[in-house]
């Protein structure tokens, strides 16, 4: 199992893509007691009956609408049982896993004001790998995705226990655990918050970030089977463009295509190349620093607290806040930032993919093809490729613009931070199995010209190989593609 994760200071997006990845989490006591005080300190505001959002009023437009002391735990259940009202597929496992460790962690900073027996039946539920369908869809930023884990806390719903679906008190109960009765203010906090679209973002990241090495390593492939320039990634004229991301990647390059033998055959033959191999640390380092500056605001999210009304002061002193904070906009902007980029990584993957299968530029066979006439080899697989980068163009979109209005003109602008991620996921997505495409093109290159390759390149060539044979038009390729996603989600290149 994997090392658990300790939640006292605030989480990173890699934290929390670990623990979407099957990592424990456990809450510090600084933490715990954190979260005590905020519960104190809402105890307090029923108790003196000091008007807050959601604690002794209604939620939404009905914000004016006073709820007595006896009534405030119906609202809360309520509120949980309302806004379950997602529709689609449920979020796969890692996904929603994502989103519950950054809901805990947001109830961590002790400002949102729920019980510790709440935050402990959700790691409860998410240690013992019991977790929450959450449908993917009918999200404009939160609310609907949480409202589902706040069912299976009460329950209801349905719960996937890596088996099959279960129910939200058969779930509970196997952590030892009965349904939860919600005091004041927890069922909105259940359902308030950026953790949807914080969960998913910092996933995001973490397949962007794997994707993007794997960028590197396929565009090396295909620059040794194409390209001409022996030094066409030196270090000293890269450096004149100032870009960390670009530095990284002229790296890597040069660390993977380091003494190859078929760039020394070729070098000089062509003035310059071609920008989609040229241009590979332009375009593929631009997008390591869209990741950057897309980790530091991921960052930032998970150091805040996203719930409304936020909760300070003492028990003797409490204070209640109706600020903005449940409102996603940086994060929309950010995804919607990181979602061009992973499709600008794959759009250049898909232009390589072409000019080696196009023998008028390749100088290879036409396709790849052993036998062209009588075998296609990659020639549909390009249309696969080019299909995926159309695909995250229309993706690429900004949702962060959608707007819309609810509640009777109470939430008159909506940034979709949610949904901004679930796309970005969707396009890095398309992105793995373009690389899976140019990986194995560039692999099926190498099968037509065996000549001696670069050190790393060849490692990587035989890797792929040893899973992988050569194509001879004697399966589908699908399969193959499969085949090659799953090497490239179970190591490093």
């Amino acid at each position: 199992m994997s090392e658990s994760i300790i939640l006292d200071a605030p989480l990173t997006w890699q934290e929390i893509a670990a623990v979407a990845n099957g990592a424990p989490l456990a809450l510090s006591d600084a933490a715990r007691r954190r979260i005590v005080n905020g519960r104190r300190i809402v105890d307090a505001l029923v108790e003196r009956g000091i008007r807050g959002y959601g604690i002794n009023t209604g939620v939404g437009a009905l914000c004016d609408v006073i709820i007595d002391r006896e009534n405030q735990q119906a609202l809360s259940r309520n509120i949980i049982l309302s806004h379950a009202c997602g529709v689609g597929d449920p979020l796969p496992r890692p996904e929603a896993r994502a989103v519950m460790a950054a809901q805990i962690a947001n109830f961590a900073h002790g400002y949102s004001g729920v019980r510790v027996e709440t935050v402990e039946a959700l790691l409860g539920l998410l240690n013992a790998n019991l977790i929450p369908a959450i449908p993917s869809r009918g999200s404009v930023g939160y609310l609907t995705h949480a409202a589902a884990i706040g069912l299976a806390l009460i329950g209801h719903g349905s719960v996937d226990d890596g088996k099959g679906k279960i129910g939200g008190a058969e779930a509970l109960a196997r952590v030892g655990l009965k349904p939860l009765r919600l005091e004041a203010k927890e069922g909105l906090s259940l359902v308030n918050g950026t953790p949807c679209a914080t969960g998913l973002a910092a996933l995001t990241l973490s397949r962007a970030a794997r994707l993007f090495d794997w960028a590197d390593a396929a565009a090396a492939m295909t620059y040794e089977n194409l390209g001409s320039q022996a030094n066409a990634f030196a270090a000293v004229p890269l450096a004149l463009r100032r870009s960390k991301g670009l530095e990284e990647v002229g790296a890597s390059l040069r660390t993977y295509l380091a003494d190859s033998p078929m760039l020394a055959e070729t070098a000089g033959t062509r003035t310059q190349d071609p920008l989609s191999l040229r241009a590979v640390p332009h375009v593929h380092g631009a997008a390591r620093d869209v990741l950057k500056q897309v980790a530091e605001v991921v960052d930032r999210e998970l150091a805040s607290l996203t719930d409304n009304p936020a909760v300070s002061g003492t028990p003797e002193a409490p204070e209640v806040h109706s600020q903005a904070h449940a409102v996603g906009a940086a994060l929309g902007l950010a995804m919607d930032s990181l979602a061009v980029a992973v499709a600008e990584v794959a759009a250049i993957s898909e232009r390589r993919i072409d000019r080696l299968v196009n023998p008028l530029v390749s100088r290879l066979p036409a396709f790849l093809a052993g036998d062209s006439g009588v075998s296609s080899g990659f020639m549909i697989a390009q249309y696969t490729a080019a299909a995926l980068a159309a695909e995250n163009r229309r993706l690429a979109a900004p949702a962060s613009l959608d707007g819309g209005i609810t509640s009777a003109l109470q939430e008159d602008i909506l940034t979709h931070a949610t949904p901004a991620a679930w796309k970005a996921l969707s396009i890095a997505d398309n992105l793995e199995t373009i690389l899976a495409i140019e990986l194995l093109a560039a692999s099926q290159a190498y099968d037509l010209q065996p000549r001696g390759r670069a050190a790393r390149t060849d490692g990587l060539y035989r890797r792929i190989r040893a899973a992988i044979p050569t194509y001879a038009d004697d399966r589908p390729l699908n399969g193959d593609f499969a085949r090659m996603r799953a090497l490239m989600e179970e190591s490093t290149p």
